[in-house]
């Protein structure tokens, strides 16, 4: 069987089976699975508010998913997604909140805010990992911890007056749609940020496949030595694809910042978006269009869960338990692929 289409049959086959599980689990646990798929089916796309709602919740997963899937791509593991969405939601808020001026600067503005901030925060492993062969992994994921507290005290410090939460952001800078574009979709927190989104994938798709720095990102990833045979500076390409999935990751917190909520507040753990963003990357097999399909399953997954303990009584702990053995089944694609193999195998016989 072609590669391609093995590559699209293995996750279409992960969501199938991690769904069928969950029916088991439903089942087991005394629910009705045809209920209670019904009701997360309504609760993401049941009414026009859902349906804007989920859509919403998608577009801070495409740029999470991306900037996995991009260091991925390049033979790096981000794990500091995470850290990098915090520090970028705070920049784009500060812009919004520190000063007045014309949308059409002072948007584009804390937009680029958001993504230098990821970025910065992608350099640092980066760095490290080029320099002195640190491994990223480990860097990552404590920078995560130190944006969290970071992020926290700058909120309580310097753009509030020990408040939970800073002041709401200039409409100059607010991805929110105008009231007319709202009650499209029921005056849902759908916003403007779905675009930059989309043209963000466009961007990774064009610059990885397109271009002769992709190329050289990508043979990075493959093999350093041979790159480096080549003439390619292994070390600057390292620390740009850091960078460059830091920036994705920034981008997916000034969704939040300047779309969903318009401030930055203290948090007492991490959002999980930047965490998602690793099973949707996964589940999209680490490519620009995949990552859209990943992350709209688990977009419609977690504001669909949110109907089911009314419309039908299951508990949202056991989307949670989808989404994990999704992971699992996608995860053990090995498993998957060597089933395949070997029934095609007979049918060739």
């Amino acid at each position: 069987m072609a590669k391609r289409y093995m590559n699209i049959l293995i996750p279409l086959i992960a969501v199938l089976l991690g769904v069928i599980a969950g029916a088991i689990i439903m089942l087991v646990s005394g629910y009705s699975p045809v209920d209670g798929y019904a009701s997360l089916w309504n609760g993401a796309f049941g009414e026009l508010y859902y349906t804007g709602e989920t859509i919403r919740q998608i577009t801070p997963y495409i740029l999470a998913g991306l900037a996995v899937a991009f260091a991925f791509r390049t033979g790096l593991f981000n794990i500091g997604v995470e850290g990098q969405l915090i520090v970028g939601w705070l920049a784009s808020v500060w812009v919004g909140v520190a000063f007045d001026a014309p949308k059409f600067i002072h948007l584009p503005l804390a937009v680029i805010a958001a993504a230098l901030a990821g970025g910065l925060w992608g350099f640092i492993p980066g760095f490290l990992k080029a320099k002195f062969r640190v491994h990223e992994v480990i860097v990552t994921i404590m920078m995560n911890y130190i944006a969290l507290h970071v992020t926290n005290y700058f909120i309580r410090t310097v753009l509030s007056d020990h408040s939970d939460k800073t002041d709401k952001i200039h409409d100059s800078a607010s991805l929110a749609f105008s009231d007319a574009m709202q009650q499209m979709t029921d005056y849902s927190r759908l916003h403007w940020g779905i675009l930059i989104a989309l043209a963000c994938v466009f961007i990774m798709w064009f610059l990885l496949e397109k271009t002769t720095k992709g190329y050289e990102l990508r043979s990075v990833g493959f093999n350093q030595h041979a790159s480096e045979y080549a003439g390619m500076s292994v070390n600057k390409n390292i620390i740009l694809s850091m960078v460059i999935s830091g920036a994705f990751a920034g981008l997916a917190g000034s969704m939040e910042g300047l779309g969903t909520f318009g401030y930055a507040s203290i948090k007492s753990g991490f959002t999980g978006i930047g965490f998602d963003g690793i099973a949707v990357a996964l589940l999209g097999g680490n490519t620009a269009v995949g990552v859209i399909f990943g992350a709209l399953l688990f977009g419609a997954l977690k504001v669909g869960a949110l109907n089911m303990p009314m419309e039908s009584g299951v508990p949202t702990e056991l989307v949670d338990i989808v989404i994990a053995l999704i992971i699992f089944f996608v995860a053990s694609s090995y498993m998957i692929r060597w089933f395949i193999e070997r029934i095609s195998k007979k049918e060739g016989k």
